[in-house]
């Protein structure tokens, strides 16, 4: 053939005409007929061999364009709130293109990770490169596993660590990403089962030795998809923040106002004072002070700022790091309320009665500078009177006045009567190389229980001024329990010896009266813990159904800006309540609370689930030289496989296995929430005191197994339930066997 095309021809016709890739139509385009398409296939797979073209089944296409339709992945949106989409395979020199999503009316509301077809169009003079519009959506994304990766000589495996599953992935040769092995990594599923059984998969990102100390937290933000590093332009936007002028704010300078925090807080977002009211109408009154920073000055609505901390929705705290909602120069700095420095605020004053009750209130913002920064112990030792140097000088006009005001809401509490849990809050301490060095109960101080009182009281206030006032806001709502939980914990109660009493509206105080009766027994901490399992989820919405637990009609969360989006949202309806200024909340905002607040409700699950994941980690790595080991316990939980027992000395739950349980079946009680072994009729139930042996402690799954020794004092038989070697269990497999063989062999025929 006189005028055959170039390859550069053929590249350009391909790349000119994405749907129109294959042979024949390539040949057809060129005129290219008989022995001449002999020497197009050579040139095709030459122009494959160097990677300027792919073949996909019988097309070709420019590995550096993509075409007209495509798989795509959902990325998240930027700082402007723009969508944008990734290809699902892109084979082509350097990153993947940017793809902008342009909606249209009636769109389906995408998620990051959505697997959706879309139509695209290539745009020029833009930071993106495509332009796509939705055709379909297909799917929630490609599944998504941690674990370990082992090196083959085709590629390897993944080990998962989420002690939830055990199935391997198959990684095929290529898709390691440069993974070594034991290299903890993130993968993703690329197509169903190999011709092993196994998923396959490819490595989208390599996080290190898994058995690093700080890897533990790692794993939980990787796993439950913690954004945990901020926007070039969110920082920017943080740090070019300055300090508040008084300008219009209240003058609260003079005003002791002190934080109050653990030893080990990262922030200071909150700080209180109080003093003896001297109006003589309210004799043995109190007046309380509560100044919270505040945010809402430098996270104005729209911005990048405001955008990322939506996304995140809260802070995340881990036992050896912090993922906080804001940029450290605000977290840690502008919006943290320092010792000796000036710092913009909103406040709420708050009158009270000698017995606590709330008499009036009023809010402020203002500009405070507090004395001194504390924490609870010093506090504490000050109070039972052994104050340290910095603690003394503030006994008389800050410390005491504090507790004299907590005195008096205590009482109003005592009468509110909200649910009163004793659950003790483990600590983890971990050495500076990040080990666990011990696991011990927190301590619950009463001031603890001060700060809380105060923080609860401004929480009220807040929501009763924006209610009052009209502006929509975010109530934290906590609903009362379901009738179905509520009549097994009766069920719970009852096998314990204790009464809940039916035909009558629930209160609190009824619950109450339940944990009052098994306290100082031995079945308190399982009616505690029953008792919160009945609770139902606490949630924000804009629609106000009460929180059930505080036993409170109004209550909306005002005093953690730094780390909870809500919190911020009620602070800007402040702003709009009082019209303090511009940065208040905007009529988007108003128009998206219900959304806004599912999604936050999901963030603060995200992060407690993650929280926990964390813990028990560092709980099984505590443990894992302690394997073999007999320990006591308390059984905590009842399921078919098994059941769970909290530890003594850590409060770790590990996992009896049902199969280990003895030589004989045992049935599960779902209702009883009991196992019942059918030749012995023995009993396994909640909160039975037993004795136990650490079978297994895996610190990267944070999987812990027990062998149950004792219940109530009494030896457990050892054994697991197969049956005698030989016996009929052993001869029915046989034949199960043998049939299957004759079945395949009758197929085959």
């Amino acid at each position: 053939m006189k005028n055959f095309p170039s390859r550069d021809d053929i590249l350009q016709w391909v790349n000119d005409n994405p749907t129109k890739g294959s042979k024949r139509d390539i040949a057809r385009a060129f005129g290219i007929k008989g022995q001449a398409r002999i020497e197009l296939k050579r040139v095709l797979k030459e122009l494959q061999a160097e990677g300027h073209l792919e073949k996909r089944r019988k097309t070709y296409r420019d590995r550096d364009a993509l075409p007209p339709v495509s798989v795509c992945r959902v990325l998240g949106a930027d700082g402007d709130g723009d969508l944008f989409l990734g290809p699902v395979e892109w084979e082509g020199e350097g990153d993947a293109p940017r793809i902008l999503f342009i909606a249209k009316k009636g769109d389906p509301a995408l998620a990051e990770g959505d697997r959706v077809l879309a139509r695209l169009a290539k745009v020029s003079g833009e930071d993106y490169a495509y332009e796509a519009r939705l055709i379909r959506r297909i799917g929630t994304g490609p599944q998504k596993l941690l674990g370990v990766f082992k090196a083959g000589s085709d590629g390897g495996r993944i080990t998962p660590i989420d002690k939830g599953s055990d199935r391997e992935w198959r990684v095929p040769a290529g898709a390691e990403d440069g993974a070594r092995d034991g290299e903890l990594v993130e993968a993703e599923q690329t197509g169903p089962k190999s011709r092993m059984g196994l998923p396959l998969a490819k490595v989208v990102a390599r996080l290190g030795d898994p058995g690093a100390a700080r890897a533990v937290s790692l794993i939980a933000i990787h796993q439950h998809d913690i954004p945990d590093a901020f926007p070039d332009d969110v920082v920017a936007e943080a740090e070019a923040a300055k300090p508040v002028k008084l300008g219009k704010r209240e003058d609260l300078r003079d005003l002791p106002l002190v934080t109050i925090d653990p030893s080990d807080a990262r922030d200071h977002d909150d700080a209180c004072f109080a003093h003896a009211d001297d109006d003589p109408k309210n004799p043995g009154g109190h007046v309380v002070w509560v100044a919270i920073a505040d945010v809402a000055h430098y996270v104005r609505p729209g911005t990048k700022l405001d955008v990322e901390a939506r996304k995140r929705g809260n802070s995340t705290y881990f036992p050896d790091r912090v993922v906080p909602m804001l940029p450290d120069a605000l977290s840690g700095d502008l919006c943290s309320l320092h010792e000796g420095v000036e710092r913009a605020c909103i406040a709420v004053r708050m009158v009270l009665d000698a017995e606590g009750n709330k008499l009036s209130h009023r809010f402020v913002r203002g500009l405070m500078n507090s004395p001194a920064a504390l924490n609870y112990e010093e506090v504490q030792a000050g109070q039972d009177g052994r104050p340290n140097d910095k603690v003394a000088p503030l006994m008389e006009g800050v410390i005491a006045p504090l507790y004299g005001a907590y005195a008096a809401l205590k009482s109003a509490r005592e009468r509110r009567q909200p649910l009163e849990l004793d659950l003790p809050e483990r600590k983890i301490v971990l050495d500076d190389a990040g080990q666990v060095t011990s696991v011990a109960f927190r301590d619950r101080l009463d001031a603890h229980k001060l700060i809380e009182e105060f923080m609860v009281l401004a929480n009220v206030a807040a929501a009763e001024t924006l209610k009052e006032r009209g502006v929509e806001l975010l109530y934290r709502v906590h609903e009362e329990p379901s009738p179905e939980k509520l009549e097994s914990l009766r069920e719970v109660a009852g096998a314990s010896g204790f009464t809940l009493a039916k035909g009558q509206v629930l209160q609190t105080r009824h619950l109450n009266r339940l944990l009052d009766q098994a306290k100082d027994t031995e079945h308190a901490e399982l009616m505690n813990i029953s008792a919160l399992r009945s609770m139902t989820q606490a949630y924000y919405a804009p629609e106000n159904f009460g929180h059930f637990g505080l036993a409170l009609k109004n209550y909306a969360h005002f005093t953690s800006p730094i780390r909870r989006y809500a919190d911020l949202i009620v602070h800007r309806a402040l702003i709009t309540a009082h019209g303090w200024g511009k940065d208040g909340l905007d009529a988007a905002a108003r128009e998206g609370l219900k959304e806004t607040g599912e999604h936050i409700s999901t963030t603060e699950r995200r992060s407690m689930e993650a929280e926990r994941d964390t813990t028990d980690r560092y709980l099984a790595s505590y443990l894992a030289d302690r394997v073999g080991s007999e320990i006591g316990g308390r059984i905590s939980g009842v399921v078919s496989f098994g059941m769970f027992v909290k530890l003594d000395e850590t409060g770790a739950d590990g996992l009896v296995p049902v199969r280990t349980l003895g030589r004989e079946y045992f049935q599960f009680d779902r209702d009883a929430q009991t196992l019942r072994g059918e030749q012995s009729g023995r009993v396994l139930g909640l909160g039975q005191r037993v004795l136990v042996r650490i079978a297994e402690a895996t610190p990267q799954t944070g999987g812990l197994v027990l062998e149950l020794l004792e219940v109530e004092g009494k030896p457990m038989p050892q054994g697991g339930r197969s049956g005698r070697p030989g016996g009929p269990k052993r001869k029915l497999v046989k034949h199960r066997k043998k049939g299957s063989k004759l079945r395949k062999k009758a197929a085959r025929k």
